[in-house]
């Protein structure tokens, strides 16, 4: 989302040439102006933001650090609005949380992304489909929830959200789930109809937190229908979606600087693993180009177990790397969530990531082959690829629809990456790996 800004910042910074150069110091506060208000950010909050950004640099003595500094310490003050961060629970189970915003705002598919980032925190869930209005919602939400096997509440036939607000909270609370997230009705904009709906809604089932869903696409008309929800409903906390998307990027800056709601949780793409803790000091630092480790570490962690990633490396190390184990570290990294986004994580490759398109492990034409070859094998034959002779090969051909020359391709791939990932698992390896990306480098620079 903020891959416009972050080039913006970059060309702006790039204009400070001289520690003491009024005049370059000029061309970056316009560059970053114009950025910002391209963005679609509000003129009052782009006018602040650059007033402070002067000063500030002129007061630490102008430079590129100055400015850097200066321009960092302003965004993160305005995206730490005071409120909760991420996911709070309530004092007492189970936690309820009322999702509301726009239609097409992708409130449904946030909802059950917001499922899967609990569930893989070990909560038992459950999702309620009140949206009544929309005929396919009920729908969407039971196929997500079957997708990410969290248990879907809904009453066939019923058209009444308050009765299904309540049927959801009682099975919510016989049942000891930890939390209920309600998905509630939309509109194409805001009418009488809906928010009437919305606060019988909300006073049925008494939630703990309100959560808006907020198109990062729509600029400053987000910002003003979260303001009319806060309004008539009372929001506690704003989600982001479709914040990997060519957006305008000012509906995140707008709604910390106008509303005063703090942005809790934004969705990186499409797949339920796409959601993330919108943390301030974490989103700048990927907005000034720094990356963010520390919520790549925090995301690796939730699906990679520490134990078996060492027993992984273990036998990477021993050359003993197999089929299930590949499959496995596949079906990994599909919770991951976007590969695309996961290397704009990494400091200094946020250009790249934006250059790259995104990897898709369920529709990879190469992985789909992978897993034919593998589940045509047998389980010895998968933790032995040794044992595959041509009559072995020829039979798993067969098995999964590929020729004999496509099977012996891939398991020469798998063979190499057996061998290169044993090597640089090792100190010399690493040495190896180090002056191959150098002579690389050069062989690109030539």
């Amino acid at each position: 989302m903020f891959a416009t800004l972050t080039d913006s910042f970059r060309s702006a910074i790039n204009k400070i040439r001289f520690s003491d150069d009024e005049k370059s110091l000029k061309k970056a506060i316009e560059e970053l102006k114009k950025s910002l208000l391209k963005s679609d950010v509000h003129y009052k909050v782009t006018k602040e933001l650059l007033h402070k950004v002067e000063v500030d640099t002129k007061l630490a003595g102008i430079g590129k650090q100055a400015f850097m500094n200066a321009l960092k310490k302003n965004l993160l003050e305005i995206l730490s609005v005071e409120g909760n961060q991420g996911f709070v629970y309530a004092p007492k189970s189970p936690t309820v949380i009322l999702m509301v915003g726009l239609q097409g705002s992708g409130k449904t598919t946030t909802t059950a992304k917001l499922a899967n980032y609990l569930k893989q925190k070990n909560k038992k869930v459950l999702m309620s489909a009140c949206d009544l209005q929309r005929a396919a919602a009920v729908e969407q939400l039971k196929q997500l929830g079957a997708q990410i096997e969290v248990d879907v509440y809904f009453e066939e036939g019923e058209q009444d959200p308050i009765k299904v607000a309540k049927g959801a909270l009682e099975k919510a609370k016989k049942e000891f789930y930890d939390v209920l997230l309600v998905d509630s009705a939309g509109r194409l904009a805001i009418d009488e109809a809906l928010m009437s709906e919305l606060k019988e809604v909300k006073k049925a089932i008494e939630p703990f937190e309100t959560f808006y869903v907020a198109d990062s696409l729509s600029g400053q008309d987000g910002v003003r229908s979260a303001e009319g929800f806060n309004a008539q409903i009372g929001i506690d906390g704003v989600i982001l979606s479709k914040f990997d998307g060519d957006s305008k990027g000012g509906v995140a800056l707008g709604i910390a600087s106008q509303l005063g709601v703090p942005l809790r949780f934004i969705g990186m793409g499409e797949k339920p693993a796409d959601l993330e803790v919108f943390i301030p000091d974490r989103i700048v630092s990927r907005l000034m180009g720094a990356g963010d480790v520390e919520s790549l570490a925090e995301k690796v962690s939730t699906v990679i177990d520490a134990e078996k990633a060492k027993d992984i490396t273990k036998k990477i190390k021993k050359g003993q790397f197999n089929f299930n184990d590949f499959l496995e570290q596949v079906e990994s990294m599909k919770k991951l969530g976007s590969v695309k986004n996961l290397i704009g994580m990494i400091p200094g490759m946020g250009a790249m990531a934006n250059q790259l398109k995104d990897v898709d492990l369920d529709n990879s034409a190469e992985i789909k082959k992978i897993k034919a070859l593998v589940n045509s094998m047998t389980p010895k034959e998968r933790e032995n690829p040794d044992l595959l002779n041509n009559a072995r090969k020829r039979r798993i051909a067969m098995g999964c629809g590929l020729s004999q020359n496509e099977v012996n391709r891939l398991l020469k791939q798998f063979e190499n990456a057996q061998k290169m990932a044993k090597k640089f698992s090792s100190k010399s390896g690493m040495k190896d790996l180090i002056n191959l990306m150098s002579q690389q480098k050069l062989h690109g620079m030539r």
